[in-house]
């Protein structure tokens, strides 16, 4: 019997692995499920070598939980361990066994670099045990122990089958890992694709004879097979797989590259609502099928981070506890990589099938112009793909397709293209019609990142401006037109801007009169583009447009001394009357802007009776 003190370069080790090494304590079971992954993968390259004799028989790994033992037990039948590697990888720490079986087996599928994954056990064991039996069947069957001192005990044991059996004895703090389910649920986490089957056992459940043992995960997931082998089929079942309660995705993207680095994955569009909250931390990253976060957003640019799917890579450098992801050029050139696959594949659906794309765009509008707005090289791509929907029928256009449309009525004097838009073309549909009237078209901006990705394309976009539909009269949405002239009397025109100039609510006014054409509109309520883009966009992202958010809403009011209408108001002898009709037409302007609330509103509804019963 051997005793003796782990050797360990730093003093008191132990309470730094217990509390600083690991983010989360649950990740003890992925390391050491990884391990015996590890020594799986192994006893199979040697086996195929020659270097492993005797039959391999059934590989598995089981997890074993005794509640009333208050143990958790890992087994597998992997390549074991001699005495002499047991004191190497377990009473030296750090001293990776992983690292030295790679550099002499390179094409092996190891998991681990570190060594340090099995000290993991002691953030939740009071003590551990190993039993190991090499794969060299001559070699004996040896012992460990700790009780998480640098304490340990080392000796040859009564002979075992090939493989490794450690016993965690779980500490009163760590109860919680007693329970079943939890024991499943991290299990189902961090273990789901491994490439070794895993079976979970719980003593004190009876078992039926006839009960059929099925393993806890899919050790062939489909991101590790050819994109060829492949079915429609197979991509909708390993996304109801991994997101049961979604709506089938729109299409999906298979990363499968072995150079210059290695990545494999699959990547789905979902299908994004209006009123969907978006939710990132959707994609899963694997690192040899062994789960390691859902925070990518150093690989996955961040425009696509409302993707869903996985990404295994084992170039992906992480840290020794393999929970946070190092900068590195590998990471630089996978995301660069992966912004140019989802590109590409957008493009060709967009020249192969684009009745269908278009199909797709109120979901993946939000995707190519966040993209546009974040990544310089996506927004190159994507002005090829980007359209724009007409609001008045459902017909789509590209920038291109647009300036050719109006290239004969939406070039302003300065020669930029204006491009008239609708956030609301139902609130909007009175501006939006004089508009068409007009010979204009009006197209769609109604998504989340409309009002931020307006003002960015206005930089990156030659001659291009953008101008809300309701931003002025329809006279004035392409070009600024100061002489229209009213038939009203001067004297008139400054008597009618004084009856419109009244407070409402918190609203700034501003009242001007102009000769409209006779029959739009006696009263045109218009919002300022900027101050209202500022105000919108202020509403959705914050940052250091949340102010605007806060400010007054600016309107002005258009009145049209051409409209018939006020040569009868103008003369109207019962003032109190006419106060309250001029009131309504306001207000009726101020309505179709959505300006008219809580007690304004009221007070109209109120009015508009009583000078009905008059």
């Amino acid at each position: 019997m051997q005793k003796g003190q782990i050797r360990v370069n730093t003093e008191n080790i132990f309470p730094i692995i217990k509390k600083f090494l690991y983010s989360e304590h649950d990740i003890f079971l992925r390391e050491l499920i990884s391990n015996a992954t590890d020594a799986t993968q192994k006893v199979k390259t040697l086996s195929s070598l020659g270097e492993s004799k005797g039959d391999l028989g059934e590989l598995r790994i089981d997890v074993i939980l005794d509640a009333k033992e208050k143990t958790l037990t890992f087994s597998d039948r992997g390549v074991g361990m001699t005495k002499e590697e047991v004191d190497k990888y377990l009473n030296q720490v750090a001293f990776s066994g992983a690292e030295e079986f790679l550099t002499k087996y390179k094409d092996a599928n190891i998991i681990g670099h570190f060594g340090l994954g099995f000290y993991s056990a002691f953030m939740v064991a009071e003590k551990v045990e190993v039993i190991s039996q090499s794969h060299n069947l001559e070699a004996p069957t040896v012992y460990w122990s700790c009780d998480g001192s640098p304490e340990f005990e080392l000796y040859e044991v009564e002979k075992k089958d090939r493989g490794t059996k450690i016993i965690l004895h779980i500490n009163e703090d760590s109860k919680d890992f007693l329970e079943p389910s939890k024991v499943k649920s991290v299990l189902n986490k961090f273990c789901k694709f491994l490439p070794i089957p895993i079976y979970f056992t719980d003593v004190a459940e009876e078992k039926k004879e006839d009960a059929e043992e099925k393993s806890i995960n899919n050790t062939n997931p489909i991101w590790v097979k050819k994109p060829s082998d492949l079915t429609k089929e197979d991509y909708e079942n390993f996304y109801r797989e991994l997101y049961p309660f979604n709506e089938t995705p729109l299409f999906w993207i298979h990363l499968n590259v072995d150079y210059p680095f290695n990545l494999t994955g699959i990547l789905y569009f979902p299908k994004i609502k209006q009123s969907y909250e978006i939710q990132k931390d959707k994609i899963q990253l694997y690192s040899n099928q062994v789960f390691v976060t859902d925070e990518v957003k150093e690989i996955v640019p961040e425009f696509l981070m409302l993707l869903q799917g996985v990404i295994d890579s084992p170039d992906i450098p992480l840290n020794v506890s393999r929970s946070y992801l190092q900068g590195d050029p590998n990471v630089r050139k996978i995301n660069a990589h992966i912004t140019k696959k989802v590109a590409d594949k957008l493009d060709e659906l967009f020249r192969n099938e684009r009745e269908s794309f278009e199909d797709k765009w109120e979901s993946l509008g939000l995707f190519v112009k966040y993209g546009m707005m974040t990544d310089d090289k996506f927004l190159e791509k994507a002005n090829k793909f980007l359209v724009m929907e007409n609001a008045v029928e459902k017909k789509f256009f590209t920038l291109d397709e647009y300036k050719t449309a109006t290239e004969a009525l939406q070039k302003n004097k300065e020669g930029k293209h204006v491009i008239i838009y609708t956030t609301n073309p139902v609130q909007q549909d009175a501006y939006i019609q004089a508009a068409v009237a007009k010979g204009y078209l009006v197209v769609k901006a109604e998504t989340l990142v409309d009002a931020a990705f307006i003002n960015h394309m206005e930089m990156k976009w030659d001659n291009v401006a953008f101008v809300r539909v309701d931003a002025d009269i329809v006279d004035n949405l392409v070009d600024k037109q100061d002489n229209n002239e009213s038939v009203l009397s001067k004297e008139d025109a400054e008597t009618l801007k004084k009856l419109f100039e009244f407070p409402v609510g918190d609203l700034h006014l501003t009242v001007e009169v102009k000769g409209l054409v006779n029959n739009d509109a006696p009263v045109v309520a218009t919002r300022p583009e900027f101050m209202r883009r500022m105000k919108d966009m202020g509403a959705v992202g914050g940052g250091m447009t949340a102010f605007y958010a806060q400010m007054p809403d600016e309107v002005t009011l258009t009145v049209n001394g051409n409209h018939p209408i006020y040569s009868t108001l103008l003369h109207e002898p019962d003032v109190d009357k006419q106060a309250k009709q001029i009131r309504n037409l306001a207000d009726l302007a101020l309505l179709s802007q959505g300006l008219l609330k809580g007690a304004e509103l009221t007070n109209f509804i109120n009015r508009s009776v009583e000078l009905m019963k008059a």
